[in-house]
């Protein structure tokens, strides 16, 4: 359920200042999303595991809790990245 190299350079490219700039808050995020993405199809295809439902309910606690950071300290950096990512409705 891991991404690999070629999916977090193209993440950290778009998001990043840099193309090692993974500890930017908004580049966190946005692979936490892809991975949420994967463990989300995953989940969907075995339905019985458990393990699963429970790290897919984890990752996204984290992404709340880095969202919640992001919107105290730059509300409109977290609009734009709620719009990339396509999280609200």
């Amino acid at each position: 359920m891991s991404l690999n190299k070629q999916d977090i350079a193209s993440v950290v490219s778009k998001f990043g200042k840099s193309e090692k700039d993974t500890g930017a808050s908004e580049v966190q995020v946005a692979l936490l999303t892809e991975k949420i993405n994967q463990l989300t199809e995953h989940c969907k295809t075995f339905k019985k595991d458990k393990s699963g439902q429970r790290g897919l309910l984890m990752l996204v606690s984290q992404r709340r809790k880095m969202l919640k950071y992001i919107q105290k300290t730059d509300l409109e950096k977290y609009r734009n990245l709620i719009k990339q990512l396509g999280l609200r409705k």
